[in-house]
């Protein structure tokens, strides 16, 4: 791979508020409280991870690309509870992304997106980096093939 890159996860400080919250102003926000029953299956974009059976979780919409662009979007998510910031190093992939279909979304610096592909988790690496070799690439959104939903951004290193 000759392109280093990252996976930026979502900071933890703009949804530790919600967990203090009770359900009624959740639902005001369009939030709501979940107990994992499932694993896989409450992917946690704060720190990467695949939530545990019977750990809190909160399902809340998210603009995940906040542009001007007619690609602005806006989905859901889910939170861990006691989750922390992943920090990943250059070039890796957690289990998380690594074990789903993931749609790939190419974005220019105006926020549009100019190239996409769906692609098994397992393969991402060379995904980006033919990505990445367009100059015209300023970041790419990887979101869950089936269900559409966001998981993370990816930046050049």
């Amino acid at each position: 791979m000759t392109h280093g890159f990252r996976l930026v996860a979502l900071p933890v400080e703009a949804f530790a508020h919600l967990f203090d919250r009770s359900d009624t102003e959740l639902a005001a926000h369009g939030a709501q409280r979940c107990i994992v029953d499932a694993q896989p299956g409450f992917p946690c974009r704060v720190s990467l991870v695949d939530a545990e059976l019977g750990e809190r979780v909160i399902l809340l919409p998210f603009t995940h690309h906040d542009t001007s662009s007619p690609y602005r979007g806006v989905g859901p998510i889910f939170v861990r509870e006691h989750a922390r910031t992943a920090n990943l190093e250059v070039n890796e992939v957690p289990a998380m992304i690594r074990r789903r279909l993931l749609s790939i979304r190419a974005y220019d610096r105006n926020g549009l997106m100019i190239g996409a592909e769906v692609a098994e988790g397992s393969s991402l690496e060379t995904q980006i980096e033919r990505f990445f070799l367009d100059a015209a690439v300023e970041s790419l959104h990887l979101h869950n093939a089936r269900p559409g939903c966001f998981n993370c951004r990816v930046e050049r290193a």
